[in-house]
C-alpha cells in the first residue's frame, strides 16, 4: 500500500534551506534577512519573523535540538546561530579568515557537530563542535568528484555525501559514503 499525503505552504521567494522542531518549521529564502515560521499543524505562517540583521544570502537551514538553536549558511559570509527560544542571534563562524576563506552550500547536524559543505576552494566537508566551534575535523573528497552538493554524518561516523563526478565519469552524478581512517604509526 502506498500513502501519498500533500501539504501545501506557500511561499513567495526562492526557499534555499528548511528545517523543523517541535511544530514549527523555519525557512530560509533567497538574499533575505529573515527566517520564516510555519506552523506544521495548520500549514500556515506564524505572524512571528526573525529578522537576521546583517544576513546575506542564506543558503540552508538547519536545528540542533540539543542546543535549540537554528545555524544557517550564510553563503560566502558565515554561519549564523539564532536562538530559537528568544530569537537572538550571533555571526556564529566566519569563513573568512586570514588562513581560511570558503563558501557555505550545506549543512547538517549531528549530535552537537555541525557539518558544513563547502564546493569552493576545494570540495570538503568541515566538522565544527556547537558547543565550542572548534573544528574537530576536514574530509577531503576524492579528486574525481567535481562538485558537491551535500554532506550527511552517519551514527556510524562516516559521511554520505551527494556530488558530481565519480571514477567512471566526470559528469556522473551519485550519492557515496566516505569512511574515516585513522593511521597508527609504530614508533
Amino acid at each position: 500500500m502506498i500513502v501519498c499525503c500533500v501539504m501545501l505552504y506557500v511561499v513567495d521567494d526562492v526557499v534555499r534551506g528548511v528545517t523543523v522542531l517541535d511544530n514549527i518549521m523555519y525557512v530560509v529564502c533567497d538574499e533575505s534577512s529573515t527566517i520564516r515560521l510555519y506552523n506544521t499543524d495548520t500549514h500556515s505562517p506564524l505572524d512571528v519573523v526573525i529578522n537576521v540583521k546583517g544576513m546575506k544570502d542564506p543558503m540552508d537551514i538547519v536545528v540542533c535540538r540539543d542546543d535549540r538553536q537554528l545555524y544557517v549558511a550564510d553563503w560566502r559570509y558565515c554561519i549564523w546561530r539564532v536562538s530559537v527560544s528568544d530569537c537572538t542571534y550571533v555571526k556564529w563562524l566566519l569563513t573568512e579568515s586570514t588562513t581560511d576563506i570558503f563558501d557555505v552550500t550545506a549543512l547538517s547536524v549531528t549530535s552537537r557537530r555541525l557539518l558544513v559543505t563547502s564546493q569552493w576552494p576545494s570540495r570538503r566537508l568541515r566538522q565544527y563542535s556547537t558547543t565550542d566551534r572548534q573544528l574537530l575535523r576536514v574530509v577531503e573528497l576524492p579528486q574525481y568528484v567535481s562538485l558537491v552538493y551535500h554532506g550527511v554524518e552517519t551514527t556510524r561516523g562516516t559521511f554520505v555525501v551527494g556530488h558530481i563526478g565519480t571514477s567512471q565519469d566526470v559528469l556522473q552524478t551519485a550519492v557515496s559514503e566516505l569512511f574515516s581512517f585513522v593511521v597508527a604509526l609504530k614508533s
